[in-house]
């Protein structure tokens, strides 16, 4: 789960420019990550992308090349090369910051050669579905990877590793193909029925070569990059017996955690319940049902039922697997999954994944640092304060006043070990109000004010360990001792 209150940190969005320089970046500002209270990193995918160093990462061609051969027109990733990557890592874990690999194993593009395959239409709305009599495609399939030269691996990807694709070389013409003779995957997500394929050239997770050459490249890359665990995309378009043999046997072979976090695309609580259960709780999966709660609240104003924030989400139901977040590359505006966070509920989210203790908050490099080619605002300054605040303050008993539509808040009382720092945190999405609120009866009689300095006047903790805590309209404040 990572260390005690650990804060992952993303460090990357999706708008990013294509200039080569993130790892050299993020080398530079590792000891700065660490001081700030960041205890591990998900890095983006490392190896190159179909469209060169235009590629963010998740159109994969080559998984053993991390920016070094020449390769789509370009040598470096959009992130750079493969020292400056290694480098980063070094750099990273020097500061004690654990790193997480983005790995994308669903699916390929970007293929070196096309093969001529028997192949039937599915109906996009239901992939179980056939609409087509078999017939010739030619399939961008074969990957030969001309410039790495079989160096690290000389396995050929071709028409055997692969289910399907969506795009029809000799008729110029795009839909859904699943190859004769071979079936979509089981284990996947139930919808379109079958959510087996996603894009591109849809990796056959059936083939035992394919699983074994997957191994390989996993211990190749961990050999070659050290780091201490994957970020696993699009994790419910992959068989899910397919995740518990793969980790398990780099888990063995390394004699390490190597802690993994998948992303399951659903908001619906059960699915992931069930998700974890069957893959034996081999990985934490994000909240997405928390991060849905977050939008529809940042979306609805005044009219949304604050009671209900943490209801059936991960880190209610199950915490130790939770990773909470508030946005992601993903849900950024003009993305495949957009749902991002209204800026004013950015850091009442925040408050909800970092100033309570459950669950493994995971910061968005776009709400820290702002989607500069969008002008999108930076909460760096509220940020910073809460990852500080979750290192000195949230601890001991916690106390939970989700019990008005309007008006919630929550204390901790801290610990001896920790200077016996406590706070209480009150937001709203209406108009502003006070909440009494139990901070514990060792605080009894201390003044306190708030952290953010929203609110100017202080509060005196009256002898039973209660306060009056407020906040402003549509907003929160965070309340600490007055030193």
């Amino acid at each position: 789960m990572g260390k005690e209150n650990g804060v992952m940190f993303q460090y990357f969005e999706w708008y990013l420019p294509a200039d080569a320089s993130l790892w050299k970046t993020v080398s530079a500002n590792a000891k700065e990550l660490s001081d700030k209270g960041v205890t591990s990193v998900w890095l983006p995918p490392a190896y190159k992308g179909q469209a060169g160093i235009n590629d963010t990462g998740y159109g994969v061609y080559d998984l053993y090349d991390l920016g070094e051969f020449d390769q789509k027109e370009t040598v470096p990733t959009k992130y750079g090369t493969k020292d400056e990557y290694i480098d980063a890592v070094k750099n990273l874990q020097a500061c004690g910051i654990d790193v997480y690999a983005d790995i994308v194993l669903n699916h390929r593009m970007g293929a070196d050669e096309t093969e001529t395959i028997q192949a039937v239409k599915v109906n996009q709305e239901n992939r179980t579905e056939t609409v087509s009599d078999p017939k010739t495609i030619e399939a961008w399939t074969k990957f030969t990877f001309p410039g790495r030269n079989g160096k690290y691996s000389d396995f050929i990807w071709d028409r055997t590793c692969f289910n399907g694709v969506d795009y029809d070389e000799l008729k110029d013409k795009s839909a859904i193909y699943k190859f004769k003779g071979v079936q979509w995957n089981n284990g996947v997500d139930h919808e379109n029925v079958n959510y087996d394929y996603l894009m591109g050239a849809n990796v056959d997770f059936n083939v035992p070569k394919v699983r074994e050459e997957l191994t390989r490249w996993g211990q190749w890359y961990l050999d070659t990059t050290g780091v201490h665990g994957f970020r696993l995309d699009a994790v419910k378009h992959i068989e899910k017996n397919f995740f518990p043999e793969w980790l398990g046997k780099l888990r063995a072979s390394n004699h390490k955690e190597l802690f993994a976090v998948g992303e399951y695309w659903n908001s619906e609580i059960g699915i992931l319940m069930d998700y974890l259960k069957s893959c034996g709780g081999c990985m934490s999966l994000f909240d997405v049902p928390l991060h849905f709660h977050f939008f529809e609240a940042s979306n609805s104003g005044s009219e949304y039922d604050m009671r209900g924030l943490l209801q059936d989400t991960l880190v209610q139901r199950d915490p130790t697997h939770a990773v909470t977040f508030v946005d992601n590359h993903d849900t950024q505006t003009g993305q495949a999954l957009e749902s991002a966070i209204q800026p004013w509920f950015v850091p009442l989210a925040y408050s909800v994944i970092l100033l309570r203790p459950y669950g493994y908050p995971c910061v968005f490099y776009g709400n820290y640092y702002g989607v500069k080619s969008k002008n999108g605002p930076s909460f760096r300054k509220e940020i910073d304060l809460m990852m500080d605040l979750r290192q000195t303050h949230v601890y001991g008993a916690q106390h939970d006043y989700f019990d008005d539509p309007d008006v919630v808040g929550w204390t901790m009382e801290g610990d001896e070990a920790h200077g016996g720092n406590g706070l209480a945190v009150v937001l709203t999405n209406r108009t502003g109000d006070d909440k009494s609120m139990y901070v514990g009866k060792q605080h009894a009689g201390e003044t306190w004010i708030d952290a953010l300095g929203k609110q100017n006047h202080e509060i005196v903790i009256n002898e039973e360990g209660y306060g009056v805590f407020s906040c402003a309209d549509g907003s929160l404040s965070i309340w600490v001792r007055k030193q």
